[in-house]
């Protein structure tokens, strides 16, 4: 028989994932589906919101949640000024604004319009700095910002470091 908790029980959460070292992450980068719930928050707006999210896992660096277009409000976006930088995987990044009433937040996404052969799996998605957002959870988790805000990694309690990205780190 099945029985509803009782309103005075505490439903589990679920069990923890277990612990992943970017070291052991490929390069090339590999691109994974995740199903968990993954959202940004920007000037009081729920900008993403998906259980469809893409994860792009590059050794020493924090996986990059990428979400589809259709789970974000594209209207708070605009193209970014300046220049477009080149990943030796992905190809080609676009760089997105955010603009919610009087507050703009310079590049604080991007996507791969055209990425290459590799990583089509990215056309339409976009991926957000941590840094450059009120806030990012994965299932409800606070997400920390990968240091330099190069690579833009979500930092959860999933994943150990040393982390590239910070002072120093560049020639790892």
């Amino acid at each position: 028989m099945y029985l509803e908790p009782l309103p005075d029980q505490r439903i589990p959460a679920a069990p923890p994932r277990e612990a992943e070292s970017v070291w052991d992450y490929p390069r090339p980068p590999a691109v994974r589906p995740d199903d968990r719930r993954i959202r940004v928050k920007c000037a009081t707006e729920v900008l993403a919101d998906t259980q469809r999210a893409l994860r792009v896992l590059e050794t020493s660096h924090p996986p990059v949640f990428y979400v589809p277009r259709g789970d974000v409000r594209t209207e708070l976006l605009r193209p970014a000024a300046g220049n477009r930088t080149w990943c030796e995987w992905k190809g080609m990044a676009q760089y997105w604004d955010i603009v919610v009433g009087d507050e703009v937040r310079t590049r604080a996404a991007w996507s791969y319009q055209h990425p290459e052969p590799a990583y089509t799996s990215l056309t339409g998605f976009l991926a957000f700095y941590p840094s450059r957002v009120d806030r990012c959870t994965v299932d409800g988790e606070e997400v920390g910002a990968q240091e330099g805000d190069v690579y833009g990694g979500w930092i959860t309690s999933e994943v150990r470091g040393p982390f590239k990205g910070g002072p120093g780190t560049l020639l790892w």
